[in-house]
């Protein structure tokens, strides 16, 4: 559901991915995109990577966006996997840095081990196939679907999830991941703030409860997955706990089958004002 605000105020998306992580297009390509869709502020949001923050900025400045320093960062939670965005960090902080390589090392650990459990079921498929596919920094899931579907071992994207490495089936394997307090943390010592990426798609009650003791600073209220009601009760927490809420299209590309989101699931300028004068507070 998109913001019901009117459209002449809703110029905001919080939630973008580039090559740097696993979307299909470059940090200026996204700006020019955001450009065309009527967009005048974005957040790069790309999964444990902040290299395409730069990139996007420069761009931003050519073409009059402004680009808020994101990112996209995952924590588990009683074998449940949460998402958790940062917004406004300082992308060169050392600790948010050291703690990006150690993600991006366990992403290739656990890629390999996906392609090995492909290998035990006769797919003829090897890590260095899948790197191919990688632009940026970090090797996910989406790299290794593109490799089955570029090597003809299945017909598309989605089947390479619901055959074999989506949650439950063959080749899945168990991500590595930090806890949602010390994700927290991370990003607060960056110098940003916090919030719940998409609660809708997995995250219950309890989880986000003990992300707001952890100190969580908002909830993603408007995100493709969430449905009237479920925005509904989200801005009753965001409410009820102070905390501020945020929104976007979690934009991909044609890879994801998500082109057509980009510029609909918006916030107002106002959300990044109050996220600013947040973070002039603290």
């Amino acid at each position: 559901m998109k913001n019901r605000e009117g459209r002449e105020n809703r110029t905001v998306d919080l939630h973008l991915h580039t090559t740097y992580s696993d979307g299909a297009y470059t940090p200026a390509e996204i700006v020019m995109k955001a450009k065309h869709s009527g967009l005048t502020t974005i957040g790069i949001t790309d999964h444990d990577s902040i290299s395409g923050i730069a990139e996007a900025k420069e761009s931003g400045k050519t073409e009059n966006i402004d680009v808020i320093a994101g990112i996209e960062l995952s924590s588990s939670f009683d074998h449940t996997e949460v998402h958790i965005l940062g917004y406004f960090i300082d992308y060169n902080n050392k600790e948010l840095l050291d703690s990006l390589t150690e993600f991006q090392e366990e992403r290739l650990k656990r890629a390999k081990r996906i392609v090995g459990k492909l290998n035990q079921l006769k797919i003829p498929l090897d890590i260095d196939t899948v790197l191919e596919q990688v632009k940026g920094d970090s090797v996910g899931r989406p790299h290794i679907a593109n490799a089955l579907v570029k090597n003809g071992h299945t017909y598309s994207y989605n089947e390479a999830f619901n055959k074999y490495i989506g949650y439950g089936r063959p080749a899945y394997e168990h991500k590595w991941n930090f806890s949602p307090e010390d994700i927290v943390r991370l990003i607060a010592q960056a110098g940003g703030l916090s919030f719940i990426a998409h609660p809708g798609r997995s995250i219950n009650e309890d989880i986000i409860f003990r992300l707001i003791k952890a100190g969580i600073d908002g909830i993603e209220v408007y995100h493709p997955g969430h449905t009237p009601d479920l925005i509904y009760y989200y801005q009753g927490i965001v409410n009820e706990y102070c905390l501020l809420e945020s929104g976007g299209s979690d934009f991909h590309g044609a890879s994801q089958g998500d082109e057509h989101t980009l510029g609909q699931y918006v916030v107002s300028k106002a959300t990044v004002d109050m996220m600013r004068q947040r973070l002039f507070n603290h």
